[in-house]
């Protein structure tokens, strides 16, 4: 499973001869970066190392409201259907899963009472299983217990077809058994390196079996808890207005000492990234707002205002151009962009190809995102050990023009392409923001100097990533030739971030567009190193898996990258907000306060 020299510094680690430090420090060396190496550590047989807690408040509330603004409202409060952040972060006011990762990487216990290990006996020697032990005492915001046949069902609701879950590729190929009333065990076909998946971060929030429970399967999507959360987390539900507004109350009966620190919470949504910026750093009319995809030079200027700042945390989010390989103008058996299509132009690799050298990221990175981007040519870009070094990626107009009149598209009289008497004209959509909107702009030029006519298409924010399954404008639904925003990377392992694109999670009619692969792209050698890596334990070979996909990604040019993008928050001088790269931004909701 582990070479001998690795064996040899992880007995040294337990041992006391050699220091966690020195350990990552030598594995970085290599390639590995932190999170991985600590992944490694704990096989090995060392307990997961924990940061020290960002919390100093000695008592419970106290702090007065806090006040949240997410210029892309939340439109509903179900972890297991959160097809967007904005979803996410809404319901991760209310629930909580087992465990979350913190700034460092590092997994923290936020239900569970203590993180597995060997050391432990959490996790089994051969890697096939983990064992989860819940904090006793823990209540539903309802006063019931929290217990293992929640965590059970959780498993059953969301691997259950006919729920539609979004949650499901945390769960999948993995049975959830329950040992007592706190403990369960999860059993994996096979070795399983990274194990701290299901039940943990985003998708891994809970739900209450005793509320949820008759809603299971085909009647989920009509359980009134969907807007009404009961969890477990540190405020209560109180109001919820989809796509406007979220309040809660202090939970009195929070499960961790001292907390939280505010007697309230509120989450406005609405409006757009530069109006949510000025409430924060220019007038302080809120606390915290999320996701500021604002230019960089409008950051800048606000800052001088002194009543809020702008955060940063690196992870591994892309900003892409996703191109759609079914036909999203044909319709068959009442569903377009089917898998049953072809897409007529996109189809060919060559206009895909062109594609990816119209993308001008230099100019991006410098009319846009400034300090929050870095150019890339790779789909994955974090934790280092899985970035590819096999890429590149150039722009060309010229280059661009000599593959499509390769492949026939020739410059008509008007200045567009065509062949076979068909226009060559793409529709580009994405969500209304700025950026994003400026970001068209520069690709749409470049496209019509290669003889492409592009239309732009931009729809409103809580729409776009809406989870209603009825909105054929969501980016699921992908009734468009390409569409471009970002997901964000929410665990410091490309695990869940590249399963996604493996052909069993297609998102399609039948599924209620919940699968994840929402391009549409079918790949065997894909899918076949996605499944190698999933059960590889030896963590170069691993890392190597990963790099292949990313490399197959790019070779066929399924996702174009934009921009590398660092997360960036507006928070208030007076606001803690513990933001993690490698979370969501309310993921470690429970640590924040204000500082006197």
């Amino acid at each position: 499973m582990l070479d001998k020299e690795l064996r040899s510094m992880i007995g040294d680690v337990k041992d006391g001869r050699m220091d966690r430090r020195a350990f990552i420090q030598r594995l970085a060396a290599v390639g590995l970066a932190a999170p991985l190496a600590n992944q490694i550590l704990a096989i090995g047989g060392v307990a997961m190392a924990q940061s020290p807690s960002p919390y100093t408040p000695t008592k419970r509330g106290g702090g007065g409201p806090l006040k949240l603004l997410w210029w892309q409202g939340p439109t509903l409060l179900n972890p297991h259907f959160a097809t967007g952040t904005k979803d996410q972060d809404g319901s991760r006011i209310f629930y909580e899963p087992l465990a979350s990762w913190d700034t460092e990487g590092h997994l923290n216990p936020i239900l569970a009472a203590e993180i597995p290990s060997l050391k432990n006996g959490g996790l089994a020697a051969d890697a096939k299983s983990v064992v989860w032990k819940l904090k006793p005492g823990v209540k539903w915001h309802d006063g019931k217990p929290v217990t293992a046949d929640d965590l059970v069902f959780n498993w059953e609701y969301a691997t259950d077809p006919a729920t539609a879950a979004v949650s499901v590729g945390s769960y999948a190929d993995i049975k959830v058994e329950k040992v007592d009333d706190l403990t369960i065990r999860v059993l994996f076909k096979n070795p399983t390196p990274f194990w701290a998946n299901a039940f943990v971060g985003a998708y891994g929030c809970i739900i209450p079996k005793h509320l949820f429970a008759e809603y299971k399967g085909g009647k989920s999507r009509e359980a009134p808890n969907n807007l009404k959360p009961v969890g477990t987390g540190p405020y209560k539900f109180v109001e919820f207005k989809p796509g406007d507004l979220i309040r809660g109350e202090i939970n009195a009966d929070y499960h961790m000492a001292n907390r939280p620190y505010f007697d309230s919470i509120e989450l406005k949504g609405g409006g757009d990234a530069v109006s949510a910026a000025r409430a924060i750093i220019q007038t302080g009319e809120y606390d915290y707002a999320w996701n500021m995809q604002v230019e960089d030079e409008v950051l800048l200027r606000l800052e001088k205002g002194g009543k809020g700042k702008t955060i940063y945390a690196v992870g591994g989010d892309i900003e892409f151009i996703a191109v759609n390989f079914t036909d999203p103008n044909t319709e068959v058996d009442g569903e377009r962009s089917s898998l049953k299509t072809k897409h007529p132009i996109l189809s060919d690799p060559k206009v895909r190809q062109a594609l990816a050298l119209l993308v001008d990221r230099d100019s991006v990175k410098k009319a846009i995102y400034g300090r929050a981007g870095r150019t890339t040519a790779n789909y994955l870009n974090g934790p280092e050990e899985f970035v590819s070094k096999n890429t590149k990626w150039e722009f060309s107009v010229e280059k661009a023009g000599a593959l499509l009149d390769e492949v026939g598209w020739k410059v008509g009289a008007d200045g567009i392409r065509e062949k076979d008497g068909k226009k060559l004209k793409l529709l580009y959509q994405t969500s209304i923001n700025g950026p994003r909107q400026k970001t068209q702009a520069i690709v749409k030029q470049a496209c019509q100097k290669a003889g492409i006519d592009m239309e732009l298409k931009s729809v409103v924010a809580s729409v776009f990533f809406s989870s209603d399954v009825a909105n054929p404008d969501t980016y699921a639904h992908f009734y468009a030739d390409i569409e471009m925003f970002q997901i964000p990377m929410a665990q410091p392992d490309p695990a869940l971030a590249m399963r996604r694109y493996h052909s069993r999670y297609v998102a399609t009619k039948e599924n209620k567009w919940q699968g994840q692969n929402f391009p549409r792209w079918m790949n065997k050698d894909y899918d076949a190193a996605i499944d190698a890596a999933e059960n590889e334990i030896d963590p170069l070979k691993r890392a190597d898996l990963y790099i292949k996909c990313n490399d197959l990604m790019w070779q066929d040019n399924v996702m174009i990258p934009v921009m590398h993008r660092i997360k960036v928050g507006a928070a208030s001088t007076t606001l803690h907000p513990v933001v993690s790269g490698w979370a969501n931004d309310l993921d470690n909701l429970q640590d924040w306060y204000r500082e006197a």
